[in-house]
């Protein structure tokens, strides 16, 4: 008993038919297969041009060339007629049944949104579930969901926002934004750091630089390095509503600006436009928000890794050269090229830079450490209880004592981070010798390499030699000396000192002074007679008391 099957199968965008008779003693398959070969795909402007081809030089008849392509003699009379298949049927939409019971009451409710407060409107779920309590409708919310989508399209409630394509003139604008990413600085991982990008208009030339914060210092410091970097100021600056630029937004584009914005935008002469808050003004300075994404995209991935955030901002130096060679889609030249014709068009740079640092007043406290923001820096122990000035940088801490700086540190990254230096407690550790195994200065030297393994070995031979107190402080000794004299001959001093076993300070000073060249030179007795003067005598003042003459 044969055991008919029927199989239509999809292929090479055709469709084929196979029927099947399967039985003990025969296999009967009858199939039409579409194009010349099976599961060859062919668009329909190729399948024209074939049979058009095939038509003009073996001039075969329209059922021939149906057989032949395995189409319709009605497809080869198309492809016979014209070379671009005829476009396919539009069809009246489609009848809704379910839903146009209850249109014009959503379309009603719709409207009435218009003059509803916006966080009070009907959404696509409200709409359903005021259908079935009040209606006893029984549709489901998917069918309602898509038509309130339609119609609020339809009934202009939903508009795409249009934006208008610009031609920025060379030297004319730029734009600038903060962006962050994270890096892995001196060992320590994710630390989140503030990227300053500000990026040409016309040539699309950027510049890059990290900071710490995105505190006003950063805002102001990375226009003054913008514009060293570019040779040059453009006319005008987009900003969105950053806080170290704009106190507060008034109605439209009118903004209370800071001070020291004002007083930089003068300094250099540029105007500034400052776009509408939200979302809704991003596109406003679209160039400069895709270029922080694609930077650190393409130059800070995988997470960079520096032993300082000036090492940092040197491997984004790198990415900003290499991206000199980078064309921008649909223009011609590289951005490099570009900048080369646009730097001329910029506005000059003033004789002077802009000062960026902030100038605080801080209290020394009982550590000998100054609080800004929210960090510790440390100053010498003497001035422990005063007030000194402050010159806050975006990268960089320096504390004054009058014109005189006492203490340069780079600015720390993060909050409650204690920034301290050894040589400010050396006079404090002499009397209180004991605290310094566990001081955090010591700790921070030793971090820094400022603190050497010969230091180490000194100390550990001079209290073995001498005791923890007087070892410690013939070690703070040699430190003090690191003030007036070189490190390497103090280093290699000492450890002449631990391998002959002579361990008195004195003594380290004195090998590292004739190791130094810090010796005075031997002169001769001869060399001196040009400075010979005749001995005193009194004859003058004798002749005074007598009151004679000679």
């Amino acid at each position: 008993m044969l055991a008919p099957l029927g199989v239509v199968i999809i292929a090479a965008g055709w469709v084929r038919c196979v029927v099947t008779n399967v039985g003990p003693a025969l296999v009967q398959i009858v199939s039409v297969v579409v194009g010349r070969e099976v599961g060859q795909v062919r668009s329909r402007v190729d399948l024209f041009e074939q049979i058009r081809r095939d038509r003009r030089l073996e001039q075969l008849s329209i059922r021939e060339l149906a057989e032949r392509h395995g189409v319709h003699r009605r497809t080869v009379r198309q492809a016979l007629a014209a070379a671009l298949p005829p476009t396919r049927k539009t069809y009246p939409p489609r009848r809704k049944p379910a839903i146009e019971p209850y249109a014009s009451v959503i379309d009603g409710w719709l409207i009435d949104d218009q003059d509803a407060p916006r966080k009070q409107r009907h959404t696509a779920r409200r709409v359903w579930q005021r259908l079935v309590a009040e209606y006893g409708a029984t549709l489901a919310e998917v069918t309602v969901s898509r038509y309130v989508a339609h119609r609020r399209v339809e009934l202009g409630m939903e508009q795409r926002e249009v934006s208008i394509p610009q031609t920025h003139l060379a030297g004319a604008e730029a734009e600038v934004d903060f962006g962050e990413f994270y890096s892995v600085l001196a060992g320590q991982k994710n630390i989140k750091v503030w990227m300053f990008a500000m990026r040409l208009s016309h040539s699309g030339k950027a510049f890059h630089v990290a900071f710490g914060n995105q505190a006003q210092e950063a805002f102001l410091e990375g226009h003054v390095l913008a514009f060293q970097y570019f040779g040059g100021v453009p006319g005008r600056l987009r900003y969105d509503n950053l806080k170290p630029a704009v106190v507060r937004v008034l109605k439209g584009r009118d903004r209370v600006e800071s001070e020291r914005f004002t007083a930089l935008r003068s300094h250099y002469g540029f105007d500034s436009f400052f776009c509408r808050p939200g979302i809704e003004g991003a596109h406003e300075k679209g160039g400069v928000e895709g270029e922080i994404g694609r930077f650190r995209r393409n130059h800070l991935v995988p997470v960079p890794k520096a032993a300082s955030l000036a090492a940092l901002n040197e491997l984004i130096a790198a990415g900003d050269v290499a991206d000199d060679g980078r064309v921008i889609t649909g223009r011609p030249i590289t951005i490099g090229a570009a900048f080369t014709l646009e730097a001329p068009m910029l506005m000059p740079l003033p004789a002077e830079a802009f000062d960026a640092a902030r100038l605080l007043d801080a209290r020394v406290d009982n550590r000998a450490r100054v609080s800004v923001r929210q960090n510790f820096y440390s100053v010498p122990a003497r001035y422990a209880g005063r007030r000194l000035p402050v010159r806050l940088g975006a990268s960089t801490v320096e504390i004054f004592d009058g014109s005189r700086v006492v203490a340069a540190h780079e600015r720390s990254v993060g909050r409650f981070v204690e920034v301290l230096i050894l040589d400010h407690y050396l006079e404090v550790l002499k009397v209180k010798p004991g605290g310094l195994p566990g001081a955090t200065a010591l700790a921070q030297a030793k971090a820094r390499g400022a603190f050497t393994a010969s230091h180490q070995a000194y100390w550990d031979a001079a209290r073995r030699a001498r005791g923890d107190a007087a070892g410690t402080r013939a070690l703070i000794e040699i430190l003090l000396a690191h003030r007036t004299m070189t490190a390497a001959a103090l280093s290699a001093a000492m450890d002449r000192a631990v391998t002959s076993g002579c361990l008195d300070p004195q003594v380290v000073l004195i090998d590292a002074r004739r190791d130094g060249g810090q010796v005075a030179a031997v002169v001769p007795i001869g060399t001196l007679t040009r400075y010979d003067r005749p001995t005193p005598t009194l004859t003058d003042y004798d002749q005074l008391l007598t009151g004679t003459r000679p």
